[in-house]
């Protein structure tokens, strides 16, 4: 499974609402991790992806 990782530790600190803004490093921190997502979710192939069985529903009640 595929898992787009940033710098450090994904979390911006705030105590008010509008505080986690000013949080430098956890801006830095987010705007990373955005473009490590988009860069991934790019670079998947759609064909690479595995076939799935269909779903075989299973009734214990017998």
């Amino acid at each position: 499974m595929p898992i787009a990782t940033s710098q450090y530790w994904n979390i911006a600190y705030g105590m008010n609402p509008g505080e986690a803004a000013q949080d430098a490093e956890g801006m830095q921190t987010m705007r990373t991790l955005a473009n490590n997502m988009a860069w991934m979710l790019k670079s998947l192939d759609r064909t690479a992806c595995p076939k799935r069985e269909p779903v075989q529903g299973t009734n214990f009640i017998r």
